[in-house]
């Protein structure tokens, strides 16, 4: 018959134990409950730097001159105060070695900025643009005049050709794809 003492007491160490261990298990689970946190907390700020860091790789550098005029790759913008003289300020965009597109752009005396390539559908081919008279822009070509108000508004014929440009803030912003438009004006190999 077996000792019902004994097993009595065997049975509390072996609960006792049972209980330790678990108590040990559990314990030292919740002192790595921390560990595991700053783990998560690391992996999750490590990621934020890979986005913040491609993020900011994809961002355009931007040249500012010390005329204020900044240039990106897919802008050239221009501070509005520069033209609130009514002069046209002249402007190039080398597109290679054979192509210089020429621009210019002025504040009408109605207070519109506006923006033209020194050139047009006509006269272009002569390749020598504009100058400004007084409130006209004047053809150096044929001598035709063109009032500064309908500078970017009238097209075709002997007009300056327009130059698409948007303002934003105190910004006056030209998009390279809209200079590139007037390609056509500056390719001089294919004059007639």
């Amino acid at each position: 018959m077996p000792d019902t003492g004994q097993n009595q007491v065997a049975g509390k160490n072996v609960s006792k134990k049972s209980a330790e261990k678990r108590d040990m298990i559990l314990n030292s689970k919740k002192s790595r409950l921390p560990w595991v946190i700053a783990g998560a907390l690391c992996v999750i700020a490590l990621g934020g730097g890979v986005l913040f860091a491609t993020q900011s790789t994809k961002q355009e550098s931007v040249t500012t001159n010390p005329s204020g005029v900044q240039i990106s790759e897919s802008a050239v913008s221009y501070p509005v105060d520069l033209f609130s003289d009514e002069k046209a300020r002249r402007f190039q965009y080398k597109v290679d070695d054979a192509i210089t597109i020429h621009y210019f752009i002025l504040k009408s005396t109605d207070g519109v900025i506006r923006a033209a390539f020194d050139a047009c559908d006509v006269c272009w081919p002569a390749g020598k643009g504009y100058e400004q008279s007084g409130d006209v822009m004047v053809c150096r070509n044929c001598g035709r005049q063109f009032a500064s108000i309908r500078i970017n508004e009238v097209k075709g014929g002997c007009n300056p050709a327009p130059l698409k440009r948007s303002i934003t803030g105190d910004r006056l912003v030209l998009e390279i794809q809209d200079i590139l438009s007037g390609k056509q004006y500056f390719d001089f190999s294919k004059r007639g």
